[in-house]
């Protein structure tokens, strides 16, 4: 399904929510294709990944469009896209509220906003892979500084905390709605602005074609020191006296209910059945993985203590409504060395599209947590991870499998690993040598070297 959902020449367009096995959301492309789905081609089929990318770069008319409608600067992606000129194509009215009976308003296009982050994490983490400098010159660049002068304007100054906070947003779990400095969206638009502050400190050191075009196109200096000050005093959200890491603003004092009925469900949102969004935002209960997303994606941010901690808390209040939720508590089990959760989430993840319950695939198969399965087991059993300019390559074989093969392409350079019992090796199939980090140790991996070692 991964290898067929997308039209690989045609960078107009994006993947839809439910590929091209159903009429699900449209056809719609939402934050699923640069968390999710994105990965595996940036790991796999980088010149595929490339074409994703450009269709997001298509898509920055939209986006400057959305973002003037709404009062601010720069790019701000649609939550849903569809057409590259289209913009936010997000429906504005949905299903009716089980408590009043009156059609309820869709808020994730207003203000599920950390899509534009999630974009250029994409970009990043494509960059990191690739090392495709011809994209980042082409299209990256300019995505960088668009978005990010869109984040130097969202924010707002709060006297009492002095500092600059993002209100009235949904996180990526879609159970709360207009909450205040969600961590996710928060540490997101940090690096969405820091890594364009580092760009243009590279541009700056530069006179080449590309340093001059962005310079004319952009207001660098102006933008620098805007995206410098708000860096320097944006709101980010810390752990508790519990080490937990506060979802948004005020959390703590939301009620903490029984959730074990919905848990056991085989049918998802049935929530729904007894309390409507409003009702809903006062428990400590989540559609999916939100924080948690956080600790995936930015790893360095936390230690491992307090991402335990964290975990565990936040799971016993997801219901997993959302199917992008189980991989990322697979592959955080793993990294944590929760090996039978891991796998109980991995084979979730797997019987979501193949499961008992066949009515869930009704509108198509769920094209994210696809991409979310290879991720349980190229991250999570495989250990592989992209950090800075390095691949970090860390396996955690589950207990009943035997052996794990796969190929992945860095820095251009095709690499197969297999892992069993109790060793690793990795054979670089290229013609270039690659840097990798594994189990610990770095080695400079020559084309047409294995190396091998031992799994404690």
């Amino acid at each position: 399904h991964l290898n067929i959902m997308v039209k690989k020449d045609d960078k107009r367009m994006g993947i839809g929510a439910k590929g091209l096995t159903g009429e699900g959301y449209k056809g719609h492309s939402f934050w699923d294709t640069e968390i999710f789905i994105l990965p595996y081609f940036s790991f796999t089929q980088p010149e595929v990944a490339r074409t994703l990318l450009e269709y997001r770069y298509l898509g920055l008319k939209g986006a400057r469009q959305k973002a003037k409608e709404n009062g601010f600067e720069g790019a701000m992606y649609p939550w849903e896209a569809a057409w590259i000129d289209d913009g936010e194509v997000t429906p504005l009215w949905g299903a009716a509220d089980v408590v009043t009976g009156k059609q309820m308003k869709i808020l994730t296009g207003l203000i599920e906003q950390h899509i534009t982050a999630d974009v250029i994490f994409g970009v990043q983490q494509y960059y990191q892979i690739s090392k495709d400098e011809d994209f980042m010159e082409r299209y990256g660049y300019e995505m960088m500084l668009d978005t990010a002068a869109f984040w130097a304007s969202r924010v707002t100054w709060d006297d009492a905390k002095q500092k600059f906070v993002l209100l009235d947003v949904i996180g990526p779990d879609e159970y709360k709605e207009h909450v205040n400095n969600n961590a996710y969206t928060n540490y997101m638009a940090h690096y969405n602005m820091q890594s364009a502050l580092e760009l243009i400190a590279k541009l700056e050191s530069e006179q080449t074609e590309t340093s001059v075009r962005l310079a004319k196109q952009f207001n660098l200096p102006k933008l620098k020191e805007r995206l410098d000050y708000v860096c320097r005093h944006i709101y980010l959200p810390q752990t508790d006296e519990n080490g937990i890491l506060p979802q948004f603003d005020g959390y703590q004092h939301l009620k903490h209910i029984d959730l074990a009925p919905y848990k056991a469900s085989k049918v998802v949102g049935t929530i729904y059945n007894d309390y409507n969004m409003e009702q809903i935002g006062e428990f400590q209960v989540h559609k999916q993985a939100d924080t948690l997303v956080l600790f995936l994606l930015k790893e360095d941010l936390f230690p491992s203590d307090i991402k335990k901690k964290n975990y565990y808390f936040y799971e016993e209040r997801t219901l997993h409504d959302s199917s992008l939720s189980k991989s990322t508590h697979c592959v955080l089990a793993a990294d944590l060395g929760e090996d039978e959760v891991a796998y109980r989430f991995f084979e979730g993840c797997g019987e979501i599209d193949l499961g008992s319950t066949m009515t869930t695939s009704d509108m198509g198969v769920h094209t994210a947590s696809m991409g979310g399965i290879w991720q349980c087991v190229v991250y999570g059993f495989g250990g592989v991870r992209a950090i800075g300019s390095k691949l970090r390559i860390a396996p955690r074989l589950p207990h009943n499998w035997k052996s794990l093969s796969f190929p992945i392409v860095w820095n251009g350079q095709r690499l197969q690993c297999s892992i069993k019992k109790d060793s690793i090796r990795i054979t670089n199939q290229g013609t270039k040598s690659v840097a990798i980090e594994l189990q610990g140790k770095n080695f400079m991996l020559q084309a047409g070297e294995t190396v091998a070692e031992t799994l404690v």
